[in-house]
C-alpha cells in the first residue's frame, strides 16, 4: 500500500528539498507546491522504474558524510601538491579499477565520487562493464591507490547497494 501512495520516498524527499531551495522561500505555498512535484514525479514515472535499486539508507547517510569529509581533505592535499611539489617529483597515473560493484546505479555513483574528490577522475567504464579507468594527479603507487580507493569507497558502496 505504501509503495503505491509513495513509491520513491528517497526521491520524494530530494525533489520537495530542491524545490523549496529553486523557489527560495519557505512558505506554506512553497512548501504545498514541493510536496505536489515530490509526490507526482515519482508517482508518475514509476513505470519506468521496474527495477528499481534498493538501497540502505544508514550507510548511505554515513557514505555522504565521508565523501563530503574527503572533498575538504582533498582540496588541501591538492593544494599543497600544486604549490610545493616540484613537477619532476609528481607522478600521474591512469588507475585501472576492477569493478566488484554490479549495478549501474552503484557505479555511477562510485565513479562520480572519485570526480568529486579533487586529484583524481573518472573517465570512462571498459565495456564488459568490469573496469573503471581514473586517470590520478598524484599517484606514485598505483596499486595502493587503487585498493585506497576500493577499500574506502566501493566496500561501502557494496553495503549501500545491497
Amino acid at each position: 500500500m505504501m509503495n503505491r501512495i509513495l513509491p520513491h520516498p528517497g526521491l520524494s524527499a530530494l525533489l520537495v528539498v530542491v524545490w523549496v531551495v529553486m523557489v527560495n522561500d519557505l512558505t506554506f505555498g512553497a512548501l504545498f507546491l514541493g510536496l505536489v512535484v515530490g509526490l507526482g514525479v515519482p508517482k508518475f514515472t514509476d513505470a519506468y522504474w521496474p527495477a528499481r535499486p534498493r538501497i540502505s539508507f544508514a550507510p548511505a547517510i554515513a557514505y555522504v558524510g565521508l565523501v563530503l569529509w574527503d572533498i575538504i581533505l582533498a582540496n588541501f592535499v591538492v593544494a599543497a601538491i600544486i604549490l610545493f611539489k616540484p613537477e619532476r617529483d609528481l607522478r600521474p597515473a591512469w588507475l585501472a579499477i576492477p569493478l566488484e560493484l554490479d549495478t549501474p546505479e552503484a557505479i555511477t555513483v562510485f565513479a562520480g565520487t572519485i570526480s568529486l574528490t579533487p586529484g583524481t577522475v573518472s573517465t570512462d567504464v571498459s565495456a564488459c562493464g568490469r573496469f573503471l579507468l581514473v586517470h590520478a594527479l598524484h599517484a606514485p603507487d598505483p596499486a595502493a591507490e587503487i585498493a585506497r580507493v576500493k577499500a574506502r569507497y566501493e566496500a561501502r558502496l557494496k553495503r549501500i547497494f545491497p
